[in-house]
């Protein structure tokens, strides 16, 4: 017989060989805890924040690192860069007249591993608006030429914004950034400045590269290694940028193509809502909290023509369980030239009074004609309706194809408005 106290020490022996052999198997199986990476501070200007750019250039240096997996926490400022706080003492730097400092992006972010050639995917996970927000008629807005002069002021929660410039109105949260962007390569910058530089020659609108207001002040501003290189954030392009594409919500994954090594993902311009087309120039600008994660497609094409993305089919309704539209075609008076058209020149265009599938014209109309009726249903002022429109009016293409009159439609829910019937 084996004394007990021996077997008891055996037991004890091969009990704590399977302990080891378990909490082995264990480690094995579990995955290293993911870091969470927090860039920007919104208590600082752009201009005074390392991890905030408003230009776009390849030498705009990485502020943050993080490995595909990980969660990057992108603390973002609005697209004017001041303080929303309507009691909160104004920046001196902030709010520049001509744009100067639009848009702050939080980033960029070095995505380790990531090459060019590569396709990054970006999965918005949470969006926290900030508790104010604005809309302004800007003279870059749609229909701008004819109406202007208006800002309105929100107050905004998870669930909804309001305005006491706007009584009546009620806009329910769908929050998302207006810029997603990596840093384009040497060769495709090259190229995108090469070609805005001949459009703004031949008169078309551009914002050209303009050192004042710059960040990062040391690569863009105007004692910066490359002053009149840094291209503004104002217009999207191939690597992504100002796309203000409504449905990119918490739960959508937009795919960018990697031009440089380690990509250098920016997020900013967070709107809390918005209608497709944003019209007056503004949504409904915000600071915001922006939570993300990312994945790295290896040799994933280059996405020549731009960004894609993907989501729930829930994101492209309208917010409202009833709605109004209008309908536009590129109809206009002889002797009118449209002013996008002007830079053109063209002899035929003021003595046409119907352009042949111009779906701007076409837009035009339909937005002028939804402004209307919000002014005749609802009492509100041009300027008022305006506003609503750019929040909440999604102009959608109705057909591409029935030459000369392509169409046109203004969607508006008619939920927004309480209190009434």
């Amino acid at each position: 017989m084996v004394p007990r106290d021996s077997k008891s020490s055996v037991a004890a022996f091969w009990l704590t060989v399977l302990l080891v052999v378990l909490l082995a198997l264990v480690a094995s199986s579990v995955t290293p805890a993911q870091q969470i990476i927090e860039v920007g501070d919104r208590s600082l200007n752009c201009l005074d924040d390392p991890h905030c750019m408003n230009r776009i250039h390849p030498a705009i240096p990485m502020t943050a690192r993080a490995k595909p997996g990980d969660t990057i926490v992108f603390h973002t400022r609005n697209a004017s860069d001041f303080d929303l706080d309507p009691d909160a003492p104004r920046d001196p730097r902030a709010g520049v007249p001509g744009f100067g400092n639009v848009h702050p992006v939080t980033g960029p972010v070095y995505i380790e591993g990531a090459e060019a050639g590569d396709v990054l995917k970006v999965r918005l996970l949470d969006i926290a608006p900030g508790p104010w927000g604005f809309t302004v008629i800007s003279p870059a807005g749609f229909i701008s030429d004819q109406i202007s002069g208006l800002r309105v002021v929100w107050h905004l929660n998870r669930e909804f914004a309001v305005s006491d410039d706007l009584p009546g109105v009620r806009l329910p949260n769908r929050s998302f950034p207006g810029i997603v962007t990596v840093l384009p390569g040497q060769e495709q910058h090259a190229a995108m400045a090469r070609r805005e530089a001949k459009l703004l020659e031949a008169g078309g609108t551009v914002n050209p590269p303009t050192p004042s207001f710059a960040a990062p002040e040391e690569i863009c501003g105007p004692e910066g290694s490359h002053p009149d290189e840094c291209l503004r954030t104002i217009p999207p392009r191939e690597h992504g940028g100002n796309m203000d594409i409504r449905y990119l919500q918490a739960g959508v994954s937009i795919y960018l193509p990697c031009q440089l090594e380690g990509c250098g993902l920016g997020i900013g311009d967070l709107h809390f809502t918005q209608g497709d087309g944003e019209v007056s120039g503004t949504a409904l600008e915000m600071d915001a909290t922006v939570t993300v994660t990312t994945e790295l497609i290896k040799s994933g094409g280059q996405l020549p023509r731009g960004p894609h993305y993907e989501g729930p089919s829930t994101l492209l309704d309208i917010p409202s369980r009833s709605f109004y539209a209008t309908t536009g075609f590129p109809l206009k008076s002889e002797g009118d030239v449209p002013r996008d058209m002007a830079y053109l020149e063209s002899p035929k265009v003021a003595k046409l009074m119907n352009l042949s599938k111009d779906i701007a014209l076409a837009a035009r109309n339909a937005l002028l004609e939804m402004i209307d009726y919000i002014v005749e249903t609802y009492g509100y002022t041009r300027r008022q309706a305006y506003i609503i429109a750019s929040v909440a009016v999604d102009l959608r293409i109705a057909q591409l194809v029935d030459a000369p009159n392509v169409g046109v439609t203004a969607i508006l829910p008619t939920d927004i408005f309480v209190g009434r019937e």
